[in-house]
């Protein structure tokens, strides 16, 4: 599968002062403009101000009459609202806007991030599904979340109640980012309010629409393209076959990413959408194993990860350099080795020798295709 290319802003086209960054968010919230017009006319003009001096009198060529762009005032009241969300905004082609989601086709111009940011510049992987899910699923989706973040996946959902709360709940403390319908600072569904807050203070919420904005049913196709841009590959867990969780799997496909589904039982209307896939030639996935060989090769061509990964968890005095380091980042789940020397920083034949004396002590398992595990407790 051909690597996305990122969207091109130009460099000089990126705020960088306040006026910039107010006319940038007046373009974004203008009537007609969407994202992909929003990245023509900056290209086409230089500026998002630039843009802003030319609407009307495009508007007025193309029928439109008395057309006006939105108002400073009105942009000046969102930036304050987000700050009172304790929120900030990443401006398509700035250095600390995801990279993954820059390479879709119509990627949000402004995205608020209430969180920890930096969690959007790591390898991703999205987990979704039904929000009636059973038991089991639920189950499936906790196990995955877990495994692939222990592998050094974020895990990305949209803080839907079912699939999404359960992976969000699991993978809360390696790292979760929730992308939602509304505003950051607007819970949908309500009895998510609890998660929502712990998401926000430990991992990260994303949205593309103003703080305060109350979801409408047409936010949510709008916002599962963000599940999927900002992931590797997107994994469904339970869907019917006409679902958002579909949807998402759609976006997937046209962003060029890769499409796991978890099978489940022909009786089941909650497992139809994800047989469905399957059949269609989805990757059938039974365990976080079968989403990193899947995306295997995903994440030998992401980056490295920006900023500087944190310290790993200290392993004890038995298993003192770098294969401490080594252990501390492996689990029962296979990790590919090239996601090691990512992040550990070291130097792949040092990481190799580290590996070969784990083996031989029996600290390590290898897997085919490059994975490498420690040894079921």
């Amino acid at each position: 599968m051909e690597a996305p290319r990122s969207v091109k802003i130009p460099p000089e086209a990126v705020p960088r002062s306040e006026t910039e960054r107010l006319d940038w968010l007046r373009l974004a919230r203008s009537r007609r403009v969407g994202p992909a017009t929003f990245i023509r006319l900056v290209r086409e003009h230089g500026s998002a101000g630039a843009a802003l001096d030319a609407l009307p009198a495009m508007a007025s060529a193309a029928g439109v009459r008395d057309y006006a762009p939105v108002g400073r005032d009105a942009a000046q009241a969102e930036m304050e609202a987000g700050a009172r969300a304790e929120a900030r905004l990443l401006f398509l082609g700035a250095p600390d806007y995801p990279a993954a989601l820059a390479t879709i086709g119509d990627p949000p111009p402004a995205l608020w991030a209430r969180g920890d940011a930096a969690l959007a510049l790591r390898p991703g992987a999205a987990l979704v599904g039904a929000r009636n899910a059973s038991a089991l699923g639920c189950r499936m989706a906790a196990r995955l979340a877990r495994d692939l973040s222990a592998a050094g996946l974020v895990v990305v959902s949209g803080l839907a109640r079912g699939i999404d709360a359960s992976a969000h709940e699991a993978a809360l403390e390696t790292g979760t980012i929730a992308a939602v319908a509304g505003g950051v600072d607007v819970v949908y569904p309500p009895e998510n309010a609890s998660l929502a807050a712990r998401i926000a203070a430990e991992g990260l919420v994303v949205s593309e629409m103003p703080p305060g904005h109350q979801p409408r049913p047409q936010d949510f196709p709008r916002r599962n393209r963000i599940i999927s841009g900002l992931a590797l590959g997107v994994v469904v867990i339970e869907g019917a076959e006409r679902s958002g969780s579909l949807i998402t799997a759609r976006d997937a496909l046209d962003q060029g990413r890769e499409v796991m589904a978890a099978p489940g039982s022909p009786l089941d209307p909650r497992a139809a959408g994800c047989n469905a896939l399957i059949r269609d030639g989805a990757t059938l996935i039974r365990s976080a194993a079968d989403v990193l060989e899947a995306l295997a090769a995903s994440l030998a061509a992401a980056p490295p990860r920006r900023p500087a990964p944190p310290a790993p968890p200290d392993p004890g005095p038995a298993a003192p350099g770098l294969g401490g380091r080594l252990l501390a980042l492996l689990g029962p789940s296979p990790t590919p080795e090239d996601l090691l020397i990512r992040e550990t920083g070291a130097a792949a034949a040092e990481v190799a020798s580290a590996l070969l004396e784990l083996e031989l002590d029996g600290a390590v398992l290898r897997h085919p295709g490059g994975l490498v595990s420690r040894p079921p407790a």
